[in-house]
């Protein structure tokens, strides 16, 4: 059988961590070993071999002794010597029934150890059923986990049991506790005349004889943004834009810790799966009385953009709180339609709003031009929506397409996200940020030498004031239409942190902004709707004087906000993955009746183990080096690339390839290609 060579780094401190265990978290391979990834940035990851494992499971946080560091082509080795917290207390998997008792093998390939059921806590679990289990018993040295079922999903290939495996596994809870929905049926579903009277007498400004519109995809529900643009036509600002962004006001009705205000804090976001959106907020307030829909009273915080007609800075803002009704649901289709100017039934039918679309293209061209000027990065990923049908089969994988509408909102929104930061901010008051930290200087250098490999030279890597974002921007601009972009594009990605919620001040490293936050989707975002609370007390305090917020709350406001901020990161993050999880079975589904078809790919991955590629339609799987012919590939992990090194033949990132579908397994969300053999 054939091997890969693979040449590792190592960032192994040669200090007092060989003594002295070090914490972290462990990832299993689900062949036995597996990586240890250290708390402390500074320290290399460690390979960790069957006997060292000490049962440890996967993302199990523990304590690791170094055994053996070595040098620079391989990973220094240890062993962990505590667990300190068990990451997976619930499991998701298939129940194999025996005789007395019951087998439970898990979903995720790297908890590959089997987990034993007895009969009296397998709930009549039948054989081959999905189930999720909890674990009673940990393992121990020659003893496996033990668990007891607590619900049963139905057997694999049952309609939506594919979807509900993924979401059980990744602990997003899909239905809302008994004393949210109590809540939530207390909320009104319209705004009465006397709440309307009521809040405009206090303060709140009347906005509903404006011309604002939603855009939003065909099948969205939770209509949380609404646009408008007018050109001033008075005064020192005369022609230019004034931009009004208007949010609903979620917050009117989810009150600081009230039950609907805790569960929309512990799940985060809303989770929007291919055939399925489970909800932040209950769908009364999500889909009902807080979504903007057309011509009906909403209430709203409103911020508005004087905007310089030639540079696109703004010179003003205003952030306060309004009741709208806007006009129409736009969608991004029929916008595009209108301003494409080749669909005549469209623009009919909204032809007095065509000015207003008009005046949007114009200042959204002013704003992104602004934008790349001072260097923010634009990926070009190519994006794709799985098409399901009434019973949640894939029936198709279309490309999703990046217009003029779609830009139209992302600019308008990022404006409004940097004018918000920026406000509060200034005022130093405590408050929550999105914030995308500079590059790991390392990785920095990681990158700009790869790039050097393939001709371009990247600017600023020595600079002690660090790397600047146009230094990207330059260079996937020079890389656009040339087949290096891809691989460009994505080793560039991997090369940036992610970003992330803090209550600290920071910019925002990929958009070059000083200022951004995260303000436009309270519906399904809680940082916004703590953003909104937050915005509405402090407005509310200005021009009182000191001590119009008290000291008492201020200090709350310090403790509460980085733990928000940390919480809302981690339930991004596994939204994300979750999202990625069901669009990859989903996509795996749909190709599985394509096995035995050849298909043009580009390689977008390389690995020890072979080389993942890509095809048109943006499905991804693995080619294998032991498919590779008669040949010992050596993976060159600093140039992306295996080389046989009988033949010389070398498999690199973004190369153009012709493979064969050989297998899809839709219940592990992979396929498995081979690459087609030349004739000769």
């Amino acid at each position: 059988m054939k091997k890969s060579k693979k040449s590792f780094k190592s960032n192994i401190k040669q200090n007092s961590t060989k003594k002295k265990p070090i914490s972290g978290i462990i990832r299993t391979s689900g062949r036995g070993f597996g990586f240890f990834i250290p708390d402390d940035k500074e320290v290399g990851d460690v390979f960790v071999p069957p006997k060292g494992m000490n049962t440890a499971m996967n993302n199990d946080e523990v304590l690791l002794r170094i055994t053996r560091s070595v040098g620079k082509t391989k990973k220094s080795e240890g062993e962990i010597v505590k667990i300190v917290k068990r990451s997976n207390t619930k499991i998701v998997g298939v129940f194999k029934a025996e005789a007395n008792y019951g087998i439970l093998v898990s979903d995720d390939s790297k908890l590959s150890d089997e987990i034993f059921v007895s009969k009296a806590e397998s709930l009549g679990a039948k054989d081959g059923q999905k189930v999720v289990a909890e674990i009673t018993v940990w393992p121990e040295r020659f003893k496996n986990a033990q668990a007891r079922i607590i619900e049963i999903l139905g057997y694999p290939g049952d309609v939506g049991i594919d979807v509900m495996s993924v979401i059980r596994s990744f602990g997003i809870e899909t239905e809302f506790p008994n004393e949210v929905l109590a809540q939530a049926e207390k909320i009104p579903e319209t705004i009465s005349e006397e709440t309307i009277a009521s809040e405009i007498s206090r303060g709140r400004r009347d906005l509903r004889k404006d011309t604002l519109v939603t855009i939003d995809g065909e099948d969205a529900k939770d209509l949380d943004d609404a646009v408008s643009v007018e050109l001033i036509k008075e005064g020192p600002n005369a022609g230019n834009f004034l931009l009004g962004v208007h949010i609903a006001d979620v917050s009117h009705y989810v009150s600081e810790n009230s039950a609907i205000d805790k569960e929309a804090l512990s799940r985060g976001t809303s989770v929007y799966f291919v055939d399925r959106v489970v909800p932040m907020l209950p769908e009364r307030l999500s889909n009902g009385i807080c979504s903007l829909n057309p011509n009906v009273n909403r209430l709203a915080f409103s911020v508005t953009m004087t905007i310089h007609k030639d540079t696109g800075a703004v010179i003003a803002h205003e952030i306060f709180e309004s009741i709208i009704a806007t006009r129409e649901r736009m969608t991004y289709t029929n916008v595009k339609k209108i301003l494409d100017g080749e669909d005549t039934e469209v623009r009919e039918r909204y032809k007095p709003l065509i000015p207003l679309f008009e005046r949007m293209r114009d200042l959204r061209n002013i704003l992104l031009e602004r934008r790349t000027k001072r260097g923010a990065i634009e990926f070009e990923f190519a994006e794709a929506k799985v098409i399901v049908d009434d019973k949640g089969k894939a029936i198709d994988i279309v490309k999703r397409e990046m217009t003029i509408a779609t830009s139209i909102i992302e600019e308008f929104m990022i404006a409004a996200n940097e004018s918000v930061a920026e406000h509060f901010c200034t005022a130093e008051l405590p408050f929550l940020y999105r914030v995308h930290e500079d590059p790991n200087a390392e990785k920095v250098k990681m990158f700009a030498q790869f790039a050097s490999n393939l001709g371009y030279k990247m600017e600023g890597v020595d600079s002690p004031k660090g790397i600047h974002p146009r230094a990207y921007q330059k260079l996937l601009f020079q890389a656009k239409g040339k087949k290096e972009e891809k691989i460009i594009s994505t080793i560039m990605l991997r090369s940036l942190q992610k970003a992330r919620y803090s209550s600290n001040h920071d910019k925002h490293f990929g958009l070059a902004a000083e200022f951004y936050s995260h303000f436009t989707s309270p519906i399904r975002r809680y940082p916004d709707l703590q953003i909104h609370r937050l915005m509405k007390e402090y407005l509310a305090a200005e021009g009182k004087g000191a001590g119009a917020i008290s000291a008492t709350r201020l200090s709350r406001l310090e403790r509460l906000l980085p733990d928000v901020a940390l919480q809302t990161s981690l339930r991004e993050r596994v939204a994300e993955d979750a999202e990625r999880a069901v669009e990859e079975k989903k996509k795996v589904e749909y190709m599985a009746r394509f096995v035995g078809e050849e298909f043009d790919a580009v390689i977008s991955s390389v690995t020890g183990f072979g080389f993942f590629v890509e095809l048109e339609n943006t499905c991804e799987g693995l080619v294998h080096v032991n498919s590779l012919g008669d040949d010992y590939f050596v993976f060159e992990e600093n140039k992306y690339r295996l080389i046989g090194e009988r033949t010389r033949k070398i498999f690199a990132i973004g190369d153009l390839v012709r493979v064969t579908l050989a297998r899809a397994d839709a219940a592990m969300g992979k396929l498995d290609f081979e690459l087609v053999v030349e004739k000769t």
